[in-house]
């Protein structure tokens, strides 16, 4: 409830009211990892979830479009106003279609063509290496050599963790090159966001982030998709979660967390996702965690406690 409403205030706070970045630590900056952790590992189920009802770019142009409207009413009643630079329409923009197109879409691609959702984290799980090599060499962040450790036990703990659905599964090519194309994403938004999105009000960059989606995927809709969405109860829970608690809740901590810390371990995050959603997934779907399973989750956590320590 406490992350929850922090998110709230910073939602609806008066314009240049936004926590900057050198703000001491807090209830919600303890929490917040935690917080979105949850909520990003909750985007494979939802996409488990909803694909059987929506083709993957349809699925994300109604929750694209939904988050848009939600956000410009927003911004419209609390009297936000918008950036006045073309420049920065233009890298949020970008880093919009990085971190909500190519990534997310990448992810759904895969999924939807028959990848399992194990196989899919595990690849795009390798970003914390690439993020931290990257702002290393582009944001000149320091990159120590205990975080390089942490973030090593960190993939090998993803790996153990879904060693079993890589044992089992299939890697179809197709959703290889899909989540590839999502790993080089989601690393590069990261990074940019860092770069070009501190100092921006968090509500106006998100609107101008999922408007450059929505008209995006918008377009795509009508080159590309040929099925029809069922209107099933199940997928307007699940588009309604995905709208609210990923693309609002999810993005708006991620975005908090990298104006408030280094991006390489914000990125470290990520290597918790793989682990909590298989633990969802045992919850939800019944399907049992092995030893192994178990020793990679806790080896995750650690390399993750050990690249955030400060």
């Amino acid at each position: 409830m406490a992350g929850a409403y922090r998110i709230l205030a910073h939602l609806f706070a008066e314009p240049g009211t936004m926590a900057h970045p050198d703000t001491p630590p807090d209830r919600f900056a303890r929490y917040a990892p935690a917080l979105f952790v949850w909520l990003w590992s909750t985007g494979f189920i939802g996409a488990k979830y909803g694909l059987p009802f929506a083709p993957p770019f349809e699925f994300l142009f109604y929750r694209y479009l939904v988050v848009t409207v939600i956000l410009g009413a927003l911004l419209f009643f609390s009297r936000i106003p918008l950036p006045q630079r073309v420049g920065t329409w233009l890298h949020l923009s970008l880093i919009g279609l990085l971190m909500h197109g190519v990534y997310i879409a990448g992810v759904f691609v895969a999924i939807d063509r028959g990848m399992s959702s194990g196989i899919a984290s595990v690849i795009v799980g390798v970003q914390p290496l690439l993020t931290a090599a990257v702002a290393g060499v582009l944001l000149g962040e320091r990159v120590s050599l205990r975080q390089y450790v942490g973030l090593a036990l960190g993939f090998i703990g993803l790996a153990l963790t879904v060693s079993r659905s890589l044992a089992q599964g299939q890697l179809p090519l197709f959703g290889f090159v899909s989540c590839v194309l999502a790993l080089f994403a989601i690393t590069l938004g990261t990074v940019h966001q860092k770069k070009h999105g501190a100092g921006v009000d968090l509500r106006a960059g998100a609107f101008i982030q999922f408007l450059a989606s929505t008209l995006a995927f918008g377009v795509i809709v009508l080159l590309v998709e040929e099925r029809a969405v069922v209107w099933d109860v199940r997928f307007v829970l699940t588009l309604a979660w995905m709208c609210l608690a990923l693309s609002i809740g999810a993005i708006s901590v991620l975005w908090i967390l990298i104006q408030r810390g280094a991006a390489a371990r914000v990125a470290s995050l990520f290597y918790l996702v793989p682990p909590v959603t298989a633990v969802e997934g045992f919850l939800l779907f019944g399907e049992a965690l092995s030893a192994l399973q178990l020793i990679g989750i806790a080896v995750t956590a650690g390399g993750v406690a050990l690249a955030n320590r400060p």
